[in-house]
């Protein structure tokens, strides 16, 4: 009668491992489908309010198309604030294009674990000033690929006055979450993070800027 009591009793918990199994893989499932949503929406809105992009050859103070252009605002002043843009009470600063992925985000000026669930954004530094450090959720809408890119890829950053910095991937590692110093150390022009499927670690992409 015991030996049954037990049985029972594990198969009773085996099915509540199973149910918590699924109704968490439903979950998941559910909160990538929103943030895909919730991502689309405010890029759509802030489309609307950003020039067309334009690369500026920053070593030559024109690009080569239209020599008569000044430099940049940013160039002469690195140190300023990047312009953003309010969207449903939130701030963006542009939008992040990673062609090997078939992603194009926006990106919200400062970061919190609320805000992220939003979209990605901006952990510090600035593309001004070629330091900028961008996280978002390991969401397949956000960063949750992130692992896949290769050296070589390029990523665009575009910020709301319409300058577009380009990147090239140097390198793919996966660091602790808890040494905040690893994941910030390095001459990094640009750098992208998510956490692991475990939350343990962080994959952090890291980049370089492409001039011309």
């Amino acid at each position: 009668m015991r030996k049954r009591v037990v049985s029972i009793a594990l198969i009773i918990l085996g099915s509540l491992l199973v149910a918590a199994a699924l109704a968490l893989l439903f979950y998941n499932l559910w909160d990538d489908a929103r943030a895909e949503k919730s991502v689309q929406t405010v890029l759509e809105t802030l489309k609307q309010e950003q020039p067309p992009a334009k690369d500026v050859d920053v070593s030559g103070g024109m690009t080569p198309d239209s020599p008569s252009i000044p430099l940049p605002d940013y160039v002469l002043n690195p140190e300023m604030d990047m312009p953003a843009v309010e969207i449903d009470g939130y701030r963006y600063i542009g939008t992040l294009s990673i062609p090997a992925l078939e992603l194009e985000l926006p990106v919200m000026e400062t970061w919190s674990y609320p805000q992220m669930k939003i979209s990605p954004c901006r952990y510090t530094g600035s593309a001004y000033l070629d330091d900028l450090v961008i996280a978002a959720h390991n969401y397949a809408s956000h960063f949750g690929r992130l692992k896949n890119l290769q050296v070589g890829d390029e990523i665009q950053f575009t910020d709301m006055a319409g300058n577009r910095f380009r990147y090239t991937v140097l390198q793919t590692e996966t660091v602790s979450g808890q040494d905040v110093s690893e994941l910030l150390g390095g001459e990094w022009d640009l750098t992208l993070f998510t956490c692991t499927l475990d939350g343990r670690m962080r994959v952090a992409v890291r980049c370089a800027r492409a001039e011309g």
